[in-house]
Parts: structure tokens; C-alpha cells; sequence
């Protein structure tokens, strides 16, 4: 595993970017994310895949600076305008984020792919990690949760157009604002909500920790029909896998409702952040990020003592 007394944030620690500090006041944050379409208009895939590159830059407390193109394109099999579309889709999002796009890469393959390698950049001693929460920390998140649902249904031809309007803002949704209010505060831990779902993602949170998490689940936003979808039984294959993995260290998994478990395990798309922030600050930094535009932000728990490294679903 690669050590070295400049990199911040490596292999060892399951976060969302790696960090390499270049002097005493900058590092710089690395990531990249690509994947399939999952809205059929390919402005808005890109301007999707952008955004849910860029969040990771933002879940570490930085700024995004420049990004590069990551393509693959069935030349042969699909018309070009759908690329360009795409891309264009992506350029005006990263000119949103204030960052340059500087090249990138693309391979024809028989199926669509896109997103972006993102380069950020930070203060060494104000970078933000998964781990970290104290006890007593309140958990904030940014984003209703549910895109995995709602994008399984829209493949099934089941969403509505003012419904896939509606997820597609919510995941086009820039991180930016959340993470520029939230570190006027005092916050020991973020991440972002994507492929692991929300429960996935608190669990890192909390992994190998000497704390546990409460989450009161009455609290947790949702994207409307998510849960209607969830009980007719449309969830990606995603949301299986993460519930398998993490049930172990939920307490009161065997009395939560099985679809609600669906959506808290739902793999996101471009999700909100997850924030622990000291518990005197909590209602003031909900209320300042619905102030800032971050309409869904909301306390959905507390960091505690006690069952370390668990989760207690509170209703």
C-alpha cells in the first residue's frame, strides 16, 4: 500500500478521493467517476455525470479545478449528436462547478459510457474525511434520497415527466453550496450518498469507530413516489447487494418495513452529502443550508457512544 508523509488520504482509508498535499497550504484531491446513461436526454446525462464526479472533490471539503473527459462511444452504432449533446451537457456543469475542462480521453466500445477525472484543491488542514464524528455530533444530509428507484422505474417507462424532471434536477444538483456553507462550521466528518445508499454510506461512517450512529428514519428525506415504486417492488439490482452487505450492523432492520429498507439502501446517483457536525451547530447549519438553496437539507441523526460501530434505526 503506497505510504508517503505527503499523501493525506490513500489506500487505506475507504474514502472519496485520495489527497496529496503540495506545501504547508495547498493539497490537491483526486477522483474520477464514469458510468452508463440513466435519463434518456444525454444533456442532462451529462450534466449528471459531471456532477456526480465533482461531488466527491466537494465531499473532501474542496473545490473542483479541472476535470477531463472520460468516453466511451459506440461510433458505429449510435449517432454523434448524442455524444456532443452529452459533453456539452458535462462543459456547462463544470463551468457552474468554476472549473476548466482540460482534455480527456475516449475509446469506442459497444457501450455508452461517460463521466469525468476530477482535480481539486484544499487547505492540508482543512480536508474532510468519512471518519471522524464525535459522539454527540448531529448528521445532517443534503439530498432526498431515491434516484436508483425513480431511475428504475423511469426504465420501465413508470415516471411521469414532471417526475423525471424532478430526479433529474435533483442529481444534476451541483454539492458545491452544501460544502461552502457547511464548513463555516464545525464539522468533524462528510461524505457523499452514491452507489452504497444511504445506510451503506453512514456505515463507513461509523466503521471500526468507537462510536454508533441513531438515525431517526421518520426524518429522512425522499424523493416523492420513491417509496410507491419501493413497495411494487421496482429497485435496482444495486440495493440487494448493499443490504446484504451492511445488515449486519443495523439494529432494527427485522422491524423496518422491507421497502423502506429498499430505499435506505437504494444506490444513489449524484446524492447528497452526509455531514456530522457538532451538536450545538446542527439546527443552526440545517437552517443556514435551506437559506443557501439546499432546500432538502435535514437532520436525520446523531453520533453516539454506544452500540459502537452500529446503526440504530429509530422511527
Amino acid at each position: 500500500m503506497p505510504i508517503h508523509p505527503d499523501l493525506l488520504v490513500g489506500l487505506e482509508s475507504p474514502d472519496d478521493a485520495g489527497v496529496y498535499r503540495l506545501n504547508d497550504d495547498l493539497a490537491i484531491i483526486q477522483t474520477l467517476d464514469f458510468f452508463t446513461p440513466i435519463v434518456d436526454d444525454p444533456y442532462s446525462f451529462g450534466q449528471i455525470a459531471a456532477a456526480n464526479a465533482m461531488s466527491d472533490i466537494y465531499a473532501m471539503g474542496g473545490d473542483p479545478l479541472t476535470a477531463m473527459n472520460i468516453i466511451c462511444f459506440p461510433v458505429n452504432t449510435m449517432d454523434i449528436s448524442v455524444l456532443q449533446e452529452t459533453l456539452k451537457g458535462g462543459l456547462d456543469k463544470i463551468k457552474e462547478a468554476g472549473a476548466l475542462l482540460v482534455g480527456g480521453h475516449s475509446v469506442e466500445d459497444n457501450e455508452f459510457k461517460y463521466g469525468l477525472s476530477v482535480t481539486g484543491t484544499v487547505h492540508p488542514e482543512q480536508v474532510l474525511t468519512n471518519r471522524g464524528a464525535r459522539p454527540g455530533d448531529i448528521l445532517i444530509l443534503t439530498k432526498p434520497i431515491g434516484t436508483g428507484i425513480i431511475n428504475t422505474a423511469i426504465k420501465g417507462n413508470l415516471a411521469d415527466k414532471r417526475l423525471i424532471n424532478e430526479v433529474t434536477e435533483i442529481m444534476s444538483c451541483l454539492n458545491g453550496a452544501a460544502k461552502d456553507e457547511s464548513i463555516r462550521f464545525d464539522i468533524s466528518a462528510c461524505t457523499d450518498v452514491t452507489g452504497f445508499g444511504l445506510l451503506g454510506h453512514a456505515c463507513e461512517m461509523i466503521e471500526n469507530q468507537d462510536i454508533g450512529l441513531r438515525i431517526d428514519t421518520h426524518k429522512i428525506p425522499l424523493i416523492e413516489k420513491a417509496m410507491d415504486f419501493a413497495n411494487m417492488g421496482i429497485v435496482p439490482a444495486g440495493t440487494h447487494r448493499n443490504r446484504d452487505f451492511r445488515r449486519g450492523c443495523l439494529k432494527g432492520y427485522e422491524t423496518t418495513k422491507p421497502a423502506f429498507m429498499d430505499v435506505l439502501f437504494d444506490p444513489q446517483t449524484s446524492g447528497g452529502l452526509l455531514i456530522a457536525v457538532r451538536r450545538e451547530e446542527g439546527g443552526i447549519l440545517e437552517q443556514a443550508l435551506r437559506e443557501k438553496g439546499v432546500k432538502d437539507a435535514s437532520i436525520i441523526g446523531e453520533f453516539v457512544d454506544e452500540p459502537k460501530g452500529m446503526i440504530i434505526l429509530q422511527d
